[in-house]
C-alpha cells in the first residue's frame, strides 16, 4: 500500500516538473531572448522549483557537499538521471554543458541549452564529435564560466559500469583549466527507467581538483577512480544497495 502510494505521488510529481518547464520557459522567453544571464535565470528558477516540489511531493531531499568552482573549469561528473542536471547546474555560477546534438530539438531545454552556449555534440560519429566539440568550446572560450562533462557519456544505473571516454581528456588538455570530479547517488532515488522516486537524500559531491597539466593517461585514471569510488561510497552510505 506505501509503495502505491509513493506510486501515486511520483506520477503527480513527474507530471507538474514537465507542465512546470513549460510554464517557466514560456514565462522568461521573452527576456531570454535579449539576455543570456535572463535564460540563466530561467534555469535557475526551474532547479529551485524540482528541488522544492521533490522534498514535499515525494520526500526526495538533495545535498550539495563540496567546494563549488566559482572560475573557470571543466566539471567531469558522475550520471545517473535528470536529477544530477538539476543539482548540478543549480549549484554552479556559470554552467554550459557539453551535449549530444539530439537535445537541440528538445522542446523549451533544446532553446534554453543553446541560448546558455552549451555545445553540442554528435555522438554517433565518435572523432568528428570529439573535434567539432573541442572547435565549439574553443569559439565559446571568451565565456568565463564551468564546462560540465559526463566522461560516461550517458546516464549510468547504480551497479551498471561503462567506460569513460577520452574526450573528456581532450577536453581538459584543450582548456587548460583544473578538472573537478563530481560524484553523486542520485541513481538510488530518481531511478534510470522508472517513474518511482525514492524518498531520501540524494547527494551530488564536488571533489577536489585535478590540476591542470595532468598527463592525458594519468587524467584519465585519476578521474574515473575518484568519481567512481566515491559515488559507490555515496551510495552505501546511503544506505540502499545498488542493483548488481
Amino acid at each position: 500500500m506505501r509503495n502505491a502510494v509513493q506510486y501515486i505521488r511520483s506520477a503527480l510529481f513527474i507530471g507538474q516538473m514537465y507542465l512546470a518547464m513549460a510554464v517557466i520557459a514560456l514565462g522568461f522567453a521573452p527576456f531570454a531572448m535579449f539576455s543570456r544571464n535572463m535564460a540563466l535565470q530561467a534555469c535557475y528558477a526551474y532547479c529551485r522549483y524540482v528541488r522544492w516540489t521533490a522534498s514535499w511531493m515525494v520526500g526526495l531531499h538533495a545535498e550539495i557537499r563540496g567546494e563549488i568552482p566559482q572560475d573557470g573549469a571543466l566539471v567531469a561528473a558522475k550520471h545517473q538521471s535528470f536529477f544530477d542536471i538539476i543539482l548540478i547546474f543549480g549549484a554552479l555560477p556559470n554552467p554550459r554543458f557539453i551535449m549530444k546534438k539530439q537535445l537541440k530539438n528538445a522542446p523549451f531545454l533544446g532553446w534554453y541549452a543553446m541560448r546558455l552556449g552549451c555545445v553540442p555534440i554528435d555522438r554517433g560519429k565518435r572523432g568528428v564529435a570529439i573535434r567539432d566539440m573541442l572547435a565549439r568550446v574553443e569559439q565559446g572560450r571568451e565565456e568565463a564560466g564551468q564546462i560540465i562533462i559526463y566522461p560516461q557519456g550517458t546516464r549510468v544505473a547504480p551497479g551498471d559500469s561503462k567506460p569513460y571516454k577520452i574526450g573528456s581528456a581532450l577536453l581538459y588538455a584543450q582548456l587548460g583549466h583544473p578538472c573537478v570530479p563530481v560524484a553523486t547517488n542520485v541513481g538510488l532515488f530518481w531511478p534510470k527507467r522508472s517513474m518511482y522516486r525514492k524518498p531520501g537524500t540524494a547527494v551530488v559531491e564536488f571533489l577536489p581538483p585535478i590540476p591542470a597539466g595532468m598527463d592525458q593517461r594519468d587524467f584519465m585514471k585519476t578521474l574515473e577512480e575518484v568519481v567512481e569510488t566515491r559515488s559507490n561510497e555515496l551510495m552505501a552510505q546511503a544506505g540502499i544497495a545498488p542493483p548488481p
